[in-house]
This record gives structure tokens, C-alpha cells and sequence, in this order.
């Protein structure tokens, strides 16, 4: 699909009443895998890509961020929606300029998060604006992007659903198309916030949460991963490596990956 293919499924996903999952991948190999699998859509996870680089969440730059995207979208018929932290504001052109690069380097949709990693949450009239400004730009294309606003309440020690809500009710006014508060794990929770914005809602997918059918259940749209597929990967790896070092056994390559995914994903070898 063309760019504006892409962003016109994207926001039809959005536009529909069924739940769809959206796994993050943090580099081309994995997002050609989870393509292959069957998925409608990605997303980039901003630390599983830092771990790709080997960083820290928050250590990557706008720079890093778009070549990212620019490569992903290259090697994917798949909206992809960028998960761009704070839209880096403090970066030359701020937020708009973030946008405005995301879109240009193919993406279908971004998200912006009400967190400031030097300085904790900020406050929820800042927020609201920084989401007006990413959504002027991130609308202004012809074929739009879709904006998530994130609250980021629950993943940062502030467990107050009232207060999430009320976030996300200024996100939705300030224009963002989907809502998210990552690390929600009550159903009754997610159900409130569903009812209560009346928009899309993105849930983080976390082990001690819902499954996919209780949350299609109170009305969810979209599921995304964070970095836990990543997680998962990287540490099957340190796994391996330990048992190799320390026991001196590659049971560890018993797991492996089915050749047949690998061809549907990455292609025939040369010469075949």
C-alpha cells in the first residue's frame, strides 16, 4: 500500500466496532515477522527500539526516531503508528516539526504522552495543548494521521482512574482520535474509561490484564504490546547466553523459528 493507503486503513480500523491488535516491533526483522503472521497494523515501541540501539528508554533522538520510521515503513505494506514520547517539543520546530517529520517518513498514525522524563507528569493544561499542536499537524496532511493522546497515570505510579480520565477527556477536546492509559488492568476500569471518552481506545496488552476478548468485550478498539515483545526476545537471548556459559548446553536453540515464517517474512535466499 501507498503511504496514503496506509493512513486511510488505519483510520477505517479506527472507524470500525471490532478490536484489533497491533503488535510493536523494534526493528525491520521482527516487523516483517509479525507481518507475516497476520497482524493489520504495527507500532514502534520507544524502548524496545532504544534496546535496539542499545539505550535506555528515552535516549533516542528525534534523528534516530525518524530514520526508524523512514526504514520500518519502507519494509512494510502495514500502517505503522509511531509511538514518539512527548513529540520531542524542546527539539528545533518542537512538536509540529516532530509530526511533520513522522508523516513525511511514511508514518500512519503517532502517538504524544503527557510525560516529561526529567520532570515527572505534566500538568493537564500543558498536555492538552502540546496534543492540539500534534494534532493540527498531525491532520494536516491530505490523507490525515491518526493521534493517539496518552495519559501516562498508571505506568508512573499514579494510580487515580478519575484523574485519567478527566486527561483523556482533554486529549479527545484538544483532538487526538484514539486515547490511551498504558497499564490499566481492571476490566471495570478499562470499561469506565471506554464509556467515558466515547472515542477509540488503545489497552497496553500486560500479563496481569484482560485478555483480547474480555477487552473487544467493553468495547476497545485497538491492543498494542509496549516492549514486551522485545522484552521477551532480548530475554530469551540472555537466557541462552547464560545457559552457554555457565552450563556449557545449547538447549536454548531447540526454540527456534519455523523456515517457512522466515521465507514468508524476509524472502527467498539468493539463489532459490
Amino acid at each position: 500500500m501507498t503511504v496514503d493507503e496506509c493512513r486511510a486503513r488505519f483510520r477505517e480500523l479506527h472507524a470500525g466496532d471490532r478490536l484489533f491488535v497491533m503488535p510493536n516491533p523494534w526493528d525491520l526483522g521482527s516487523a516483517r515477522l509479525l507481518e507475516a503472521i497476520g497482524f493489520e497494523a504495527l507500532a514502534t515501541t520507544s524502548q524496545g527500539f532504544a534496546w535496539a540501539l542499545g539505550k535506555l528508554d528515552y535516549g533516542v533522538t528525534r534523528d534516530e526516531l525518524v530514520t526508524h520510521v523512514q526504514e520500518l515503513t519502507a519494509s512494510t505494506a502495514l500502517p505503522v503508528n509511531v509511538d514518539s514520547a512527548d513529540c520531542f517539543p524542546d527539539d528545533p520546530g518542537g512538536i509540529a516539526e516532530t509530526v511533520r517529520l513522522l508523516a513525511e517518513a511514511g508514518a500512519a498514525g503517532c502517538s504524544i504522552e503527557d510525560f516529561d522524563p526529567t520532570k515527572g507528569l505534566v500538568d493537564v493544561d500543558l498536555a492538552a495543548e502540546r496534543v492540539a499542536v500534534a494534532a493540527e499537524a498531525a491532520h494536516g496532511p491530505a490523507e490525515p494521521m491518526v493521534l493517539t493522546g496518552r495519559a501516562e497515570n498508571h505506568i508512573r505510579g499514579v494510580d487515580d482512574l478519575e484523574d485519567t480520565i478527566a486527561r483523556l477527556l482533554a486529549y479527545r477536546d484538544a483532538g487526538a482520535d484514539c486515547l490511551y492509559a498504558p497499564g490499566l488492568t481492571d476490566i471495570e476500569h478499562v470499561r469506565r474509561v471506554v464509556e467515558s471518552v466515547g472515542s477509540p481506545v488503545n489497552v497496553l496488552s500486560l500479563p496481569s490484564g484482560p485478555r483480547i476478548d474480555e477487552l473487544a468485550s467493553v468495547g476497545v478498539r485497538r491492543v498494542s504490546t509496549g516492549s514486551q515483545l522485545a522484552g521477551a526476545a532480548y530475554g530469551a537471548c540472555v537466557t541462552g547466553a547464560r545457559e552457554l556459559l555457565e552450563a556449557g548446553t545449547s538447549g536454548y536453540a531447540e526454540a527456534g523459528l519455523p523456515r517457512d515464517l522466515l521465507a514468508a517474512a524476509f524472502g527467498p535466499a539468493p539463489g532459490a
